[in-house]
């Protein structure tokens, strides 16, 4: 855990997981921000089935157009983790507009070098949070 970034990010799946497997390089908001550097992603505990047949219909769409690691394969609705930090994944900046087909917010986070990490349960908070001042919430 002493690898994982102090601030986290709660991102509902399954784009969450579409951060760390499926190149999703833009993390889409209604406010900008000036954090920069690595952070711990943080997969919301709450996700409809709408949610996740949403995410599917966008994978679909983007596949046509944009390459995907081969042999991609998202896992169901059951199996995804939530609830905790599943990555980091680096911000390099805050913008408004995005050649990526991720972008879709009025404002975007540029995100490079995701990386999954070992599964830590914790509560998520709105905007940045100190993941480790949630730990005991989660138990």
């Amino acid at each position: 855990m002493d690898s994982i970034p102090q601030f986290a990010l709660s991102v509902r799946q399954p784009w969450a997981w579409c951060i760390l497997h499926a190149g999703k390089d833009i993390e889409n908001r209604s406010w900008g921000t000036r954090v920069r550097g690595p952070i711990a992603l943080h997969a919301a505990k709450g996700l409809t089935q709408a949610e996740f047949a949403d995410c599917l219909e966008t994978i679909q769409t983007l596949s046509e157009d944009a390459p995907f690691p081969a042999g991609i394969t998202m896992p169901t609705l059951e199996e995804l983790q939530r609830g905790g930090i599943v990555g980091v994944v680096e911000i390099v900046d805050s913008v408004q507009q995005s050649s990526s087909p991720w972008f879709f917010g009025k404002y975007g986070f540029r995100l490079a070098n995701p990386r999954p990490v070992e599964f830590v349960p914790v509560k998520g908070a709105l905007g940045f949070f100190d993941w480790r001042k949630n730990l005991a919430k989660a138990r």
